[in-house]
């Protein structure tokens, strides 16, 4: 069981950790070096990486990152790992706010800027962009925020169970 745990925490530390790095690396490159763009390149460049984006690999670490976190709570109960669990939890609801915020702001306005310049979608650029950009760009915040909170929790989460375990 002690495997298990420790498996699951290391589990949910990776892939919690990549998805950190993912909404930061939109924060500080992707999103300000399209800041510049024009309305044509940016909307194109964004239905070109949220067409890409959308793969096994992303949705395996996105949403395994919650998997491996809710295992790795559920194994610390009755071990005699309360402190651990609380970190665990925490990180696990920080993540959590990270899909709610995803499902809720980010991909609505993918899915709005996929149909820009499409047979029967809006064809006005600037004004699809500016639809887009400001409130995308400030929801990814809250999920750099959110999930690097959470990668915090369970990276303290793994020291304390390193401290407990025999």
């Amino acid at each position: 069981m002690d495997l298990l745990r420790h498996a699951s925490l290391i589990g949910a530390l990776v892939t919690v950790g990549l998805m950190a790095g993912l909404y930061f690396a939109y924060s500080c490159s992707v999103m300000p070096g399209l800041r510049h763009a024009d309305d044509r390149t940016f909307v194109t460049t964004m239905q070109t990486i949220n067409d890409a984006i959308q793969n096994g690999w992303f949705f395996l670490v996105f949403l395994g990152a919650l998997l491996f976190t809710g295992v790795s709570g559920l194994t610390q109960l009755g071990g005699g790992h309360r402190a651990t669990l609380g970190w665990i939890a925490a990180g696990f609801v920080l993540y959590g706010l990270t899909i709610v915020t995803t499902g809720a702001v980010n991909v609505p306005l993918n899915n709005d800027l996929s149909h820009v310049g499409q047979p029967g979608g809006p064809t006005d650029l600037a004004a699809a962009r500016a639809a887009f950009e400001t409130t995308w760009v400030r929801w990814n915040l809250v999920r750099t925020a959110s999930a690097t909170a959470a990668f915090a929790c369970l990276t303290w989460a793994l020291v304390l169970h390193s401290r407990t375990r025999p």
